[in-house]
């Protein structure tokens, strides 16, 4: 008899994977099999191993709780570890409630990884507390399917009891909902606040009376929602709402990075209060040649100088180097150049000196700042970099006498996966920025999203770049950048975005 396998069902939290516990991505990263509705954060995405299968759900029609379990069940009849991803908590949501309780009863082994509940995670973040010195009668949760606001739930009770109260469904309908509420008996003076998920720790928010709440959702384009919360503490969120201070707070921006390499602009931007979607455009490959790198790490040993011009560039190369030697000693005596801080702190990190970082990240920079320590005449020089390059940089060398063997360690190709849904919410629903940090992230996202098109459809999109061969990807276009990174790091394309958005709000 085959071995059974397990189904876990996992809640990851309100949507920020720094608020998921460390036995929830423990739980994500032994999975084989993955079970989720999209949007999922893209970090989240990331914890699962490669070989792992992912079943979306609700692409065509959204299953019920019966098939999702026999989905989960049959899995773990195969010997595979199944799991199953739940927004917030798995016990504070029906339907996940149902599917455990259905596998279950097939007799399968499972477990229940608890997480943070949206419910309870979303008011802290829009600045709601649930319980304040002066709200003494305590605070209530409802819940209900928001299919039917005539049924299901008793309205008039809602409206009734006093404290704070927390209603969790999903409301398609909030022209009804708002309705409902006052045939329900809701004063309309009573503060209320209609919350949305979107996917990152940042909810879509509006509040005020129950009078202007309508007014107010339509002003925000707001259509939906997840949680109602009625009672005086809403009236603390102007006070106490901590998160949209920040200054990148109701700002949409697409990341278009690979995706094993968008984390680190993502959270320069989260921390910042903005919505990300990381839509990765390019995909990391291996080159159509490989002999070429091959020889010239044979030959090591020749070489004076290497010069990286991108992250990627280390990464592929010290891949490619680990296959064949086993020390970094065996770099030998060469010097290292990065174009800028952000290669050079991967090469840092690989416990290598770099020799010469210039101090504008550009070809020319390096070029000249190289030709300045000393001649380069007849120097050996290897450049590490992509297989389809601007040939500024080796002509640039070349004409100072230098020997470049300007050699691909790697391709870029384009990224046609959409594992969390974010390419297809930036194509339905635009947003207010679109990153761009390489030549490459530019030609592989026009590609998949036709830019001018997208600029056409969405007048209010601004396109950040992080430096000018970016800048000049862009301009191939017929598209110009709203700025361009000074100096060209991740930082400084973060600080810009930040500075023109303070600038639009004064």
């Amino acid at each position: 008899m085959s071995r059974l396998g397990m189904v876990c069902f996992v809640g990851i939290g309100p949507g920020d994977p720094g608020l998921m516990t460390l036995r929830a991505a423990e739980s994500v990263r032994k999975a084989d099999v993955l079970v989720y509705e999209v949007p999922i954060t893209p970090e989240i995405m990331l914890l699962v191993q490669q070989s792992a299968e992912r079943i979306v759900l609700g692409k065509d029609s959204k299953p019920g709780s019966e098939e999702v379990a026999n989905l989960m069940v049959s899995k773990a009849k195969e010997g595979k570890n199944a799991v199953r991803l739940v927004s917030g908590d798995p016990f504070f949501d029906p339907a996940a409630t149902t599917e455990i309780s259905l596998v279950a009863r097939a007799g399968i082994r499972f477990e229940v990884v608890p997480g943070l509940s949206f419910a309870l995670a979303a008011p802290a973040r829009i600045g709601i507390p649930l319980l304040y010195p002066k709200s003494k009668a305590g605070f209530s949760i409802f819940a209900t399917t928001g299919s039917d606001l005539d049924g299901g739930l008793d309205w008039e009770w809602v409206c009734r009891a006093t404290g704070t109260r927390l209603v969790v469904g999903r409301f398609d309908d909030l022209d009804r909902l708002t309705s409902r509420l006052v045939s329900a008996g809701l004063a309309p003076d009573t503060p209320v606040a209609l919350v949305r998920p979107t996917g990152s720790g940042n909810p879509q928010t509006v509040s005020g009376p129950l009078r202007q709440l309508r007014s107010q959702a339509a002003a925000a384009g707001m259509q939906s929602a997840s949680i109602v919360v009625i009672g005086d503490v809403v009236s603390l969120r102007p006070n106490l709402n901590w998160a949209e201070k920040l200054p990148l707070a109701g700002q949409r921006i697409a990341v278009t990075r690979a995706r094993d390499q968008a984390a680190d602009l993502t959270k320069l931007l989260t921390d910042r209060g903005a919505e990300v979607l990381e839509v990765p455009c390019i995909r990391i490959e291996p080159p159509t040649q490989p002999q070429p790198l091959a020889e010239a790490l044979a030959g090591l040993g020749c070489y004076d100088w290497i010069v990286f011009t991108s992250v990627n560039g280390v990464t592929a190369f010290f891949e490619h180097f680990f296959r064949v030697f086993e020390d970094l000693r065996d770099l030998g005596g060469v010097r290292i150049a990065a174009v800028g801080p952000t290669t050079a702190a991967r090469l840092k990190a690989l416990h290598l000196k770099v020799d010469l970082v210039p101090k504008n990240h550009t070809a020319a920079a390096i070029a000249h700042e190289l030709a300045e320590m000393g001649s380069l005449e007849n120097l050996r020089i290897l450049l590490p970099r992509a297989e389809v390059a601007t040939p500024e940089l080796p002509a640039l060398l070349e004409d100072k006498g230098a020997i470049v063997d300007d050699i691909a360690c790697y391709r870029t190709v384009a990224e046609t996966e959409d594992i969390s849904g974010a390419a297809a919410q930036l194509s339905e629903h635009g947003a207010d920025w679109i990153t761009f940090t390489s030549g490459s992230t530019v030609e592989q996202c026009h590609c998949k999203f036709n830019l001018p098109e997208l600029k056409r459809k969405f007048p209010a999109l601004k396109l950040a770049s992080i430096g000018p061969e970016t800048t000049k990807a862009l301009a191939a276009l017929s598209l110009k950048a709203d700025f361009e990174a000074q100096p060209h790091t991740l930082e400084a394309l973060v600080a810009g975005v930040e500075r023109l958005v303070r600038q639009s709000h004064s």
